[in-house]
């Protein structure tokens, strides 16, 4: 079983698209040219002190608003591990999983965490917080071969012999 441990950065409710990436920002060329303005109407710091593998943990209904994709891409370019939340919006999930962003939903670890706390995520069975466990759900195996070939599309390419 997958383990993996992280810094977290703690945000609030209903983190919508426009919070995690401004529309302003969606004409410039790439992700990575992006990646700089994530979370910037909320905390324009932020997206520069996340380090690669730090996780965010959120209240509920994060990733609200539109389907943009590039949210779930500029968080994964920003380097984040996962996102652990009460909830996420629908499509938010689904753009997520086919962007190869692991989403993991736990309705208790944003009220007991701070920022900057470590957990440890046992993948598909549990965080681990301060030597407290929270039981999470597994993701389907379909999900999962998604997340690991790092999106959809790498994923129909190595099922396909492309890869």
């Amino acid at each position: 079983m997958e383990k993996f441990s992280g810094k977290i950065w703690v945000l609030g409710d209903d983190i919508d698209t426009d919070i995690i990436i401004p529309t302003e920002y969606l004409a410039l060329k790439t992700v990575n040219d992006m990646a700089p303005y994530a979370f910037s109407p909320l905390r324009p710091e932020l997206a520069g002190q996340i380090k690669e593998g730090d996780i965010i943990v959120a209240g509920k209904n994060f990733g609200c608003g539109s389907s943009r994709e590039q949210a779930p891409e500029i968080i994964k370019a920003l380097g984040v591990k996962c996102v652990i939340a009460k909830s996420f919006a629908r499509i938010f999930f689904r753009n997520s999983i086919n962007n190869g962003l692991l989403l993991i939903e736990n309705a208790q670890l944003r009220d007991v965490v701070s920022e900057g706390d470590q957990v440890t995520v046992t993948l598909n069975q549990s965080i681990e917080h301060n030597g407290n466990q929270y039981e999470i759900a597994a993701l389907p195996q379909n999900l999962m071969d998604i997340i690991n070939a790092g999106g959809l599309v790498k994923a129909m390419r190595k099922l396909n012999g492309l890869d």
